[in-house]
């Protein structure tokens, strides 16, 4: 009996170390950086007096913003390098002239200690004013120079103290200096002046303005942004997609830029070969105030207007960002098919259903980013059937039959334990 127990332990740990081999394959090493460019990203906190208001999740925004970058700082890829600079923290008194002074390097932009990182935020307090534009003069010099992406994400719960100088203005001069620097805004705070001027400052470099209301949702942004860095430097190419798919330019794969109008539709085609899979997803940008509920959808769609596979996603206002992708293989061509096409034309059309705020101007239109990728695809009309499921389900059909074989085994050697336990 013993030797059958151990016999059926042995069977079914074989079993599932096999059912673990499928599903989880040895991990491919991670990539190395290429280059000598090194990923740089300066968080810019607002410390300010109003930032000791308790509005967020029962607490004080000030104690939001701490929460938030201890956990993005625990978070931070290794090969980011990471500063914090402060506005307003350590002036507070009412001279208009001293507070537009008051930002400083709290941590450089380096390699990151994260103890040390960590007990530096700890120590501020809500104090002074809002000097938003001398903090991003700074910040830009704080990033250096280098080849590497340089992101300043600034923090911010109201809008700068210090005009004449106006921050969007100052985003404009660094995005004219040609460093590469893209500045990302978040406004903790749900006005209307606000997201104005953090969308002004953030549409000047190509960044992205967001409004959150949470702590949770302010992690995630600011983490999202900072992995965003870690991410290999791509040129958009700039295009310009069609009314029609018959008059669209023809995409190869790659990264692409276009603007769209509210409501509008851009066409754009794809070449297909046969064997090959095409893979595209869209982002539409709300870099101005548009209403509470839009959407965006992505459709490919044959030259005869026979709709192939779509991509669609909706938002209610809590991101500045909506995006959507789809995926079609084209099978391979068996040998009757040899008097058909070997490469299809496919058209892929965007439209989305963003509606401009009262008196918000409706051009230039809508930043779009289209990613188009046409890859080597399945070579097995099965893989194709089963699109849509994706392609990796087979493995949990593997999967849920070992273990039942396993169960049957199991319960076979249970039962014939039972009866020689009774014969005995």
């Amino acid at each position: 009996m013993i030797r059958t127990q151990r016999l059926a332990a042995g069977v079914c740990a074989l079993l599932a170390a096999l059912a673990a081999g499928l599903a989880f394959p040895a991990a491919a090493s991670a990539g190395e950086p290429t280059g000598d460019a090194t990923p740089k990203v300066d968080l810019v906190l607002d410390v300010s007096g109003s930032m000791r208001t308790r509005d967020i999740d029962g607490g004080t925004r000030m104690a939001a913003a701490k929460q938030a970058f201890n956990e993005v700082l625990d978070a931070t890829p290794e090969e980011v390098q990471l500063g914090i600079r402060t506005l307003g923290a350590d002036y507070a008194g009412d001279d208009q002239k001293t507070g537009c002074k008051d930002t400083a390097q709290l941590y450089p932009v380096s390699t990151l200690d994260r103890t040390e990182a960590k007990t530096a935020v700890a120590t501020l307090s809500p104090t002074g004013w809002t000097p938003i534009g001398p903090a991003l003069l700074k910040a830009a010099d704080d990033l250096g120079s280098g080849e590497g992406s340089k992101r300043i994400v600034l923090i911010t719960d109201g809008e700068d103290t210090c005009a004449p100088l106006d921050p969007c203005e100052v985003a404009r001069e660094i995005a004219a200096k040609g460093i590469g620097t893209t500045i990302d805004t978040l406004g903790l705070v749900p006005s209307t002046k606000l997201s104005k001027q953090l969308s002004c400052i953030a549409e000047a470099t190509g960044g992205t303005y967001t409004s959150v209301e949470h702590t949770d949702e302010l992690t995630d942004k600011v983490n999202q942004l900072v992995d965003r860095a870690a991410d290999p430097v791509v040129t958009p190419v700039a295009t310009e997609g069609a009314a029609q798919c018959t008059d669209a330019p023809v995409l190869k794969s790659g990264l692409y830029t276009d603007r769209e109008e509210f409501g509008q539709e851009r066409w754009y085609r794809v070449e297909v070969q046969a064997g090959q899979e095409l893979r595209a997803s869209v982002s539409v940008s709300a870099d101005r105030a548009v209403g509470p509920d839009y959407g965006t959808l992505l459709r490919a769609v044959t030259l005869h207007g026979r709709e192939i596979v779509r991509g669609e996603a909706a938002g209610n206002g809590r991101t500045d960002v909506i995006s959507t992708g789809l995926r079609y293989p084209k099978p391979e061509r068996d040998d009757d098919d040899s008097d058909k096409p070997a490469a299809e034309t496919v058209c892929l059309q965007v439209t989305n259903s963003f509606s401009p705020a009262a008196g918000v101007k409706t051009t230039p239109g809508l930043p779009l980013e289209l990613t188009v990728d046409v890859v080597d695809g399945p070579s097995h009309s099965a893989d194709v059937a089963s699109f849509g499921l994706g392609r990796g389900w087979w493995l949990l059909g593997l999967l849920v039959l070992v273990g039942f074989l396993a169960g049957l085994l199991w319960g076979w050697v249970s039962r014939w334990r039972v009866a020689v336990w009774r014969t005995n």
